[in-house]
């Protein structure tokens, strides 16, 4: 049976990282994928060259849709929130006028947009994130409440919420990091409280077979692998050689909120669905 997922993000490259693979074997096996991006990432961690003349977001926007033809992603959509920005450093406020920065935003009201989205799609599944936001950034944060919302608004049978199990994050980075000349290593230390618990996942999703496609998912997003100094996570992911590449990145993880704590992990993200 032909499904419907749509997979709710944050910015560009957010889907890259954490729910490629899902998205191309989706695609892959004949179901229907939608990409909905809250933000263009304007914000976004660049080198200087490719943010001084302000036109950062419209390159991440090409490259997002770069990254979701190389998924097989049958629509895409940017609802146009301004980026807010890292806790540590936010944005400014846009001027008056203009969508507000998407952590200040209303959740109702971002997730009547998506909501509308999803009905008008006959989702059978939305992707959010983990409470935790994954790493913290508070759009991450925000689409957490915002997916929530907009599955019980439009009825969607399945959310799933976007993670990592820590303790392999930590351990497969930090093999990554040995790999690498010392001063392009990635600080590790902010992921000591990110993402979600092993025994919180739900759903371990091999995607070894589109291995290629999510190495070509992540390249797209070329200007999150730029810095002025220091190494990028997405360069450095991008730089895995193919066989480890396969080996690191074969698996993504979910969450389903009310799920009893089994222990058991499902395989398939439609597996809870009611037949």
């Amino acid at each position: 049976m032909r499904r419907c997922a749509v997979f709710f993000h944050a910015h560009p490259d957010d889907e890259a990282l954490l729910t490629s693979g899902t998205m191309a074997t989706l695609a892959a096996a004949g179901h229907r994928v939608v990409l909905v991006v809250a933000t263009a990432g304007e914000a976004g961690l660049a080198a200087g060259s490719l943010r001084a003349d302000g036109g950062l977001g419209g390159r991440r926007r090409a490259e997002l849709h770069a990254s979701a033809q190389a998924l097989g992603v049958s629509r895409v959509e940017v609802l146009g929130y301004a980026d807010s920005g890292l806790a540590a450093d936010p944005t400014p406020p846009p001027p008056a006028g203009r969508l507000p920065r998407l952590a200040d935003a209303d959740v109702a009201a971002v997730a009547a947009t998506l909501a509308g989205i999803l009905a008008e799609e006959g989702a059978d599944l939305v992707t959010g994130y983990d409470v935790n936001g994954g790493y913290g950034h508070p759009d991450h944060v925000a689409v957490h409440h915002i997916a929530a919302a907009a599955a019980k608004l439009a009825g969607t049978p399945v959310l799933l919420e976007a993670t990592v199990p820590r303790d392999r994050l930590l351990s497969w980075a930090g093999r990554v990091n040995r790999l690498l000349p010392a001063g392009r290593r990635v600080d590790l230390t902010p992921w000591a409280q990110a993402y979600s618990a092993a025994a919180d996942i739900t759903h371990r999703i091999d995607v070894r077979a589109q291995a290629r496609a999510r190495r070509a998912s992540m390249r797209a997003h070329a200007s999150q692998a730029t810095a002025d100094s220091g190494a990028r996570t997405l360069g450095v992911f991008t730089k895995v050689p193919p066989p480890l590449f396969g080996a690191v990145f074969g698996r993504e993880w979910y969450r389903q909120p009310g799920l009893p704590p089994t222990g058991h992990r499902y395989h398939d993200v439609f597996a809870t669905l009611e037949r």
